[in-house]
């Protein structure tokens, strides 16, 4: 007959502490370890954050200048606007990421 004490080859169930314990050791290591994936990662990330309003800017600058032409260049005051709010956007991912880190 099956013997109910005999191991059936499955590993046993962790127990919700053990899984917990294993889950935050795994995040303080991810914390400590920032390597250079890491950083290249941040740098293309603050990169993009300050590109892509900058050139939105370029376009709705240009765009305006091509509409309602003024006596200032929308398009290098949009430049400037996009370049500010990128940098603001940088500034709180950064923050963000030294909080979190």
């Amino acid at each position: 007959m099956h013997d109910p004490k005999a191991p059936t080859g499955k590993k046993p169930v962790d127990s919700f502490q053990q899984q917990i314990a294993r889950k935050m050791a795994r995040k303080i290591r991810t914390k400590q370890d920032h390597g250079i994936m890491f950083w290249m990662g941040m740098f293309g990330m603050v990169g993009w954050s300050i590109a892509v309003p900058t050139l939105a800017g370029i376009a709705l600058g240009n765009w305006l200048d091509s509409r309602w032409p003024a006596s200032f260049s929308w398009t290098l005051s949009l430049l400037l606007a996009g370049i500010l709010l990128g940098c603001v956007n940088a500034w709180y991912w950064i923050k963000q990421e030294r909080h979190n880190g």
